[in-house]
């Protein structure tokens, strides 16, 4: 794929599409081979019209909105026009990303909303087949299904994505990751003030609770984080960095299971199916397995890490 020619405080840079991706190690096939282009391709054309980032997300929530709305009427041709929606807001929700990396516009409120796009998409899918469900005849438990299953869904997305810049920290380091540390957050939150800094605030207290969750599912990545930034700063070894890569790579898979492609999948041929139950009763049963073999295997490879690095450093004593 073609090179494209962007321009960084005063220099004209060469931007390609593999520069445009977070990383081969963390990327999706589909992702790769469909999703990535076509933002690749939206990214070029937002560049070219002077459109930043946020707004591209935005769009992208309500475009996915509107894609969620169509799932409650029992018409598959509707359900289609729906996925294609669906289709499109991911694209868009690729692009966003692809388009702060190509123009060096990468801010934490875009990586909030970017995080709240998938949540809310899924929020009024949820609501839309639980009322489908309600008219073809199901009682109001399964608003109950819904519920528990939209709470692990969101369970399972912060850890798949938290994972996933763990690995690029150790990989790309501080600048090619977007890991953030409560403790720190909570630093920020508190030079904030109410009265001048409101909004700024507001969102800061979410994400910092959302950052909380990760890091209490995470004991043990925790420690090994610690003894890390502890023994090295943000200076890492490239032993460190390249055997971390070699064990944590094929833990990669199960965080894009667990990101939006995999089940945007099951939620379509369930719809194709008309039996719109399957999705909820997947991400209760399979997803939620997998995310408990996720954090399983990444706290043993912490563990493994903090260990060699503390006895490394007994040995040298």
């Amino acid at each position: 794929m073609k090179s494209t020619i962007v321009r960084k405080m005063g220099t004209i840079q060469k931007v390609s599409f593999k520069d445009t991706l977070k990383s081969v190690d963390t990327e999706e096939t589909l992702d790769i081979y469909f999703y990535r282009p076509v933002g690749y391709a939206w990214s070029l054309l937002f560049m070219r019209l002077g459109i930043t980032p946020n707004p591209v997300t935005i769009a992208g929530i309500f475009i996915g909105v509107a894609g969620g709305v169509l799932f409650y009427f029992n018409d598959l041709k509707i359900n289609i026009i729906g996925m294609l929606l669906m289709v499109i807001a991911n694209s868009l929700d690729s692009a966003d990303g692809q388009l702060a990396r190509m123009t060096n516009n990468k801010t934490r409120l875009g990586r909030i909303l970017d995080g709240l796009c998938g949540n809310i998409w899924f929020i009024v899918i949820y609501c839309a087949l639980c009322l489908r469900l309600q008219n073809d005849g199901f009682r109001v438990w399964i608003w109950l299904l819904a519920v528990a299953a939209s709470v692990c869904h969101i369970q399972q997305a912060a850890m798949a994505d938290y994972y996933r810049n763990i690995h690029l920290l150790f990989l790309k380091g501080k600048t090619g990751s977007e890991v953030d540390n409560y403790d720190t957050l909570t630093i920020e939150f508190n030079q904030l003030s109410w009265k001048r800094d409101f909004w700024r605030k507001i969102i800061l207290m979410f994400y910092r609770n959302y950052t909380r969750q990760q890091e209490a599912l995470s004991k043990n990545l925790q420690k090994f984080l610690k003894k890390v930034r502890s023994v090295y700063g943000d200076n890492l070894p490239e032993w460190l960095k390249t055997e971390f890569r070699e064990k944590d790579k094929p833990l990669m898979k199960y965080t894009n299971i667990l990101t939006f492609n995999t089940r945007i999948i099951v939620l379509f041929i369930s719809l194709f199916l008309n039996k719109v139950w399957i999705y909820f009763v997947f991400e209760l049963t399979v997803l939620n397995a997998l995310l408990v073999y996720m954090i399983y295997c990444q706290e043993q490879i912490s563990r493994y890490f903090y260990n060699k690095i503390e006895t490394g450093q007994r040995e040298e004593k």
